[in-house]
């Protein structure tokens, strides 16, 4: 089993749910964290002062899927998260040793 992390921006939250769901994948867990990458946060201009932004909003989707599945979700997540300017976000790929269901007690694929 993998658990995939995708931080992508707030606005393609809905592109990237849709393009997951299309393809049947089941659950997520979305959050909304700030952070910066290469783009180092920007500066804006609020009532005449200008400030810095040190830390950009992102979304971080979380998802389990069994190990055949990895590279259909990750394409997945490329093709929908891309706007093709700075930010888009990374994935990460963790592999997992144990899942399991709270309410059945179901472990690995099956409780995914």
């Amino acid at each position: 089993m993998k658990k995939i992390e995708a931080i992508i921006k707030p606005f393609k939250l809905d592109d990237v749910k849709q393009a997951l769901s299309d393809i049947g994948l089941q659950g997520m867990t979305i959050t909304e964290v700030k952070g910066y990458g290469r783009q180092k946060g920007h500066t804006e201009i609020y009532r005449g002062a200008e400030y810095l932004v040190d830390f950009i909003p992102k979304i971080k989707i979380e998802i389990v899927v069994p190990d055949e599945r990895m590279a259909q979700v990750i394409e997945t997540i490329k093709k929908s998260a891309y706007t093709g300017k700075i930010g888009d976000g990374k994935i990460f790929v963790m592999s997992l040793e144990q899942v399991i269901r709270v309410r059945t007690g179901e472990s690995g694929d099956a409780a995914i």
